[in-house]
């Protein structure tokens, strides 16, 4: 099955990995940058594209589709500059030990689910396709979102749509998940699970469907990606060379509050109260280039890009630091 994919904020974050910072800067399209998300490889061609004989890309992605669209068939990327890893973006830091041991000029996250994993019935991420309930992104491994259900308590079940999801009505969903659970039939496909939720609901918001906050909760959860997220961000840190660009595209509230405080952290210093007169206790290392969404055109052509965020900071050199 063939599954299109339309990369969201490719010309922005391209731009915003290998936009030169100052003209003592080295060249970066002779630098080495990290895809963290291949998904189907729309920033990682661009990146390529834009490089030079010298530069490198070193991709991850977790979901063995997304790899096998690097590596095989037709639209296979046999550039050699390029390397995909099958692996969460939280182990970029291990990977690149080896592999670039010198560090990275850029890192990109792509965060969230792709078309190609949505519009798939087969992956169970979407109520609008009936399929099995699984939405793991690495179908290799790990529980899916139906075994999950099987096996989870009301309050477990309730605590993950409400903290994943935002959802006001998880107490009543988790209920309605357990009592057809106790009645022999716990749902196990995409449909089951929406019908359960719209009767679990007891109003809608305008234009969205009843179940997409248990489903984004589930996803979320079951992938454990906001645990990922902050290890990626971390990991990323750790990697980036002097004038070194993080670039981290995301599509919730959720993921957009870990990433803009991830960046707020460390983009202040932390001065000891109890010793105000003291050197700062840590040093700043990233310098927050601001905040970019899509354009009303992007928006447009492509629907799903509307709620996307990308933010953008540069690593701060030792002398920038405040230590």
């Amino acid at each position: 099955m063939t599954l299109a994919h339309t990369t969201v904020l490719l010309q922005e974050a391209v731009d915003a990995l290998l936009l030169q910072p100052h003209e003592d800067a080295p060249d970066p399209a002779a630098g080495t940058y990290v895809d963290g998300t291949f998904g189907r490889g729309g920033h990682s061609r661009a990146l390529l594209a834009r490089l030079g004989p010298a530069g490198r890309l070193i991709a991850f992605d977790k979901d063995p589709e997304a790899v096998a669209a690097a590596t095989t068939g037709d639209n296979a990327i046999t550039d050699p500059r390029f390397e995909i890893h099958h692996a969460s973006f939280a182990s970029m830091a291990e990977a690149l030990a080896q592999r670039a041991p010198a560090g990275a000029d850029g890192v990109l996250m792509d965060l969230g689910v792709s078309s190609p994993q949505i519009d798939n019935p087969a992956r169970g991420f979407s109520f609008r396709f009936d399929g099995p309930l699984d939405m793991r992104m690495d179908t290799t491994r790990g529980e899916s979102a139906a075994d999950f259900l099987a096996r989870a308590d009301e309050r477990q079940i309730a605590q993950v749509i409400r903290d994943y999801g935002e959802e006001r009505f998880a107490v009543s969903i988790a209920k309605a998940l357990v009592a057809r659970r106790e009645g022999g039939k716990p749902p196990r496909t995409t449909a089951e699970l929406s019908e359960l939720v719209a009767g679990a609901v007891k109003t809608r918001e305008a234009g969205q469907n009843p179940a997409t906050r248990t489903f984004q909760a589930l996803r979320i959860f079951v992938n454990a990606e906001l645990e990922e997220l902050e290890q990626g961000l971390r990991a990323a840190l750790s990697l980036l060379k002097t004038d070194g660009r993080l670039a981290v595209i995301s599509f919730h509230s959720l993921e957009d509050r870990i990433v803009k405080t991830f960046i707020q952290h460390e983009s202040r210093v932390e001065v000891d109260r109890r010793a105000p007169f003291a050197p700062p206790s840590r040093a700043l290392r990233l310098q927050p280039l601001g905040r970019i969404k899509p354009s009303e055109g992007e928006v447009r052509e492509n629907p799903r890009s509307r709620s996307a965020v990308l933010r953008v900071a540069r690593r701060l050199s030792a002398e920038e630091s405040g230590l």
